[in-house]
């Protein structure tokens, strides 16, 4: 049995077509248009509540790689020489292991996570990627208002000269990685066992889709193309129509991402993959766009905007297709999981996360009873359920509840309402899950009450 991973990087489950129909959680926001990933979910099965362990990019794909948890005790490092990856388990079976990706963060020197791939292959260029030393061709004050410091337009010219060259839409980055992929499962369909691991740093930002894709903004805006938000409350460097600009920008890359990924579902069909393969299609977090007054992740943004990515397993022959589920699961239980479908189920005994293959198979509706995620190095923490969203904030900051189901935008906070909701969410996760020195986790209220969390340390 195959295993074919797509790994999308900062795409917000409420930008995916599927995740929009019936009466789920964004029901009520008009998605972009997605239709190769919700031609996908037909045959897949569909989560609606997979979350990351730690955060952001490389935590989340040790995770993954790795089926060990990272928001306790691992930062943004390199694989270590214990760490055991899949591509260590799946070559040891005799696997020919491909990794794909324009994620330059895999490239950078030491960081050890195309090891024990028998073929690796990067597209440079991407996001501030030292690809090219010349300077751009273009304005930068195109690309910048005047609230934007030398850092960030240092920033934004690096990436605008490692796109000058761009014309064709072949040329833009989730195009070059999927014709790599595309390139690679054709070549190895003679293997018995082929792992591919195709890795699309989009839609991360800068957002500069191609022009047929700028769909989503208003055609009147006369500003600057701001392809790169900052960091901190928007309303401090830009102005409504900016912010207005930049989320269409957003949902535009991620419409052009799903265009790009229609030939590598073509095919995995029209080879024969979609009958022998376990296909999982994930992101590593989603990003925010202002819902909460800021852009770009953080540690203090530990809201669905962020957390709830597109999470879509389709088993071999489709099996279970169209199966959508409300169960609670993490990123660590995506290696034992995946593992135990391919009947490689004796591997995972050692690794933090559960397998789910009851749910994949249709025998549980349920999980995990909770779930707790952040950065390792931050001081927010979010622990939630199936119908509540906990966020403990560092210091004296008020803590923050949220029904999901009523308030699937976070909109409300409940925390004086139920602080017994928040309290049991917080009894079930100690101060191992705290940044260190941070003490144990407590309940408190908007008015400045505290109560503290049953089973936590003192």
């Amino acid at each position: 049995m195959n295993l074919i991973v797509i790994m999308l990087d900062s795409f917000r489950q409420d930008h995916v077509g599927v995740y929009h129909q019936g009466t789920g959680p964004f029901a009520h926001i008009p998605p972009c248009k997605t239709p190769n990933l919700d031609r996908f979910a037909e045959s897949a099965i569909v989560f609606d509540n997979a979350y990351p362990d730690g955060l952001p990019t490389i935590p989340v794909r040790t995770c993954l790689m790795t089926g060990q948890r990272t928001l306790s005790f691992r930062p943004w490092q390199p694989l270590t020489r214990e760490d055991v990856s899949v591509a260590d388990f799946l070559r040891g079976e005799d696997y020919v292991c491909g990794l794909i990706s324009d994620c330059y963060h895999y490239r950078a020197p030491g960081m050890n996570f195309h090891r024990s791939f028998n073929c690796y292959r990067w597209v440079r260029g991407q996001e501030y990627d030292c690809y090219v030393s010349s300077p751009s061709k273009r304005k930068i004050e195109d690309y910048v208002n005047d609230n934007y410091p030398p850092m960030w337009r240092a920033r934004i010219e690096q990436f605008l000269a490692n796109t000058d060259d761009f014309t064709t839409e072949e040329d833009w980055f989730p195009a070059k990685v999927t014709a790599e992929a595309v390139e690679w499962l054709k070549a190895n369909r003679c293997h018995k066992n082929v792992f591919l691991w195709v890795d699309d740093f989009e839609p991360h930002e800068p957002w500069d889709p191609p022009k047929r894709f700028n769909v989503y903004t208003d055609p009147n805006y006369r500003g600057k193309r701001l392809i790169m938000p900052m960091g901190g409350p928007a309303k401090d460097w830009a102005t409504e129509e900016e912010i207005k600009q930049i989320q269409g920008l957003y949902a535009g890359e991620a419409s052009f991402v799903d265009h790009c990924l229609g030939p590598l579902f073509a095919t995995l069909e029209s080879e024969g993959y979609y009958e022998d393969s376990v296909i999982f299609v994930v992101a590593d977090h989603g990003h925010p766009l202002c819902d909460h007054g800021k852009f770009l992740k953080g540690p203090d943004r530990m809201y669905n905007e962020l957390l709830r990515v597109p999470f879509m397993v389709r088993l071999p022959g489709g099996k279970n297709g169209g199966l959508r589920t409300q169960a609670l699961v993490q990123f660590q239980d995506v290696l034992p999981s995946l593992l135990d479908v391919m009947g490689l189920g004796n591997n995972i005994s050692s690794m933090h996360g559960k397998s789910f293959r009851s749910v994949l198979e249709g025998d549980a509706e349920h999980f995990h009873e909770a779930i707790i995620t952040g950065f390792k190095e931050g001081g927010d923490r979010c622990m939630r359920d199936e119908t509540w969203s906990y966020i403990s904030r560092p210091g004296d900051e008020p803590d923050e509840l949220y029904h999901l189901l009523d308030d699937p935008r976070e909109t409300k906070n409940l925390i004086d309402e139920h602080p017994e909701e928040a309290t049991r969410l917080a009894s079930q996760f100690g101060s191992y899950f705290r940044r260190k020195g941070s003490g144990p986790i407590s309940v408190k209220g908007v008015q400045g009450k505290y109560e503290m969390a049953s089973g936590s340390v003192e």
